[in-house]
């Protein structure tokens, strides 16, 4: 990876929208040899997907919770795939700790972060309990990564 390809990185992570035409102006190539350098990066596993942020409260999503989730040893990752198909879980994370999964979920409301909890996580075979913490207010959320020179 050149000093190129994190100049393309860091405007895709930016604005990823940008037509291929606008990047390649802003990296001084042509659009083909970004079209090149992008399928590289696609490729190498370095540029994963290109994607629309969406406001998740404009959607009707205002509920942000946490929930940690202490699952039977031998079920972990059985439970860590299950979980992650279901709609409202954003990512899940095998952690070190007492708990072993931590999971961005998001809701409607409260009522239906207890609902996701009552129907998509307790009886569940592997999982033996749950905590969940509501978000009040965030105030940095970010997917982008600093990309050094």
């Amino acid at each position: 990876m050149d000093q190129i390809d994190r100049q393309l990185l860091t405007f895709l992570q930016q604005e990823g929208d940008l037509t291929k035409a606008e990047l390649a102006r802003r990296v001084a190539l042509t659009p083909p040899a970004v079209l090149e350098r992008l399928r590289k990066l696609r490729e190498s596993g370095l540029l994963r997907a290109t994607t629309a942020v969406l406001d998740p409260e404009r959607l009707g999503f205002s509920c942000l919770a946490f929930v940690r989730v202490q699952t039977d040893p031998t079920r972990t990752d059985a439970v860590a795939r299950e979980l992650g198909d279901v709609p409202g879980v954003q990512e899940v994370h095998h952690v070190a700790g007492d708990d072993c999964l931590l999971l961005k979920v998001r809701c409607a409301d409260t009522a239906g972060l207890s609902r996701l909890l009552r129907e998509e996580f307790h009886g569940r075979a592997g999982v033996r309990s749950t905590r969940s913490t509501i978000v009040l207010e965030t105030i940095k959320e970010t997917s982008a990564l600093p990309i050094r020179p």
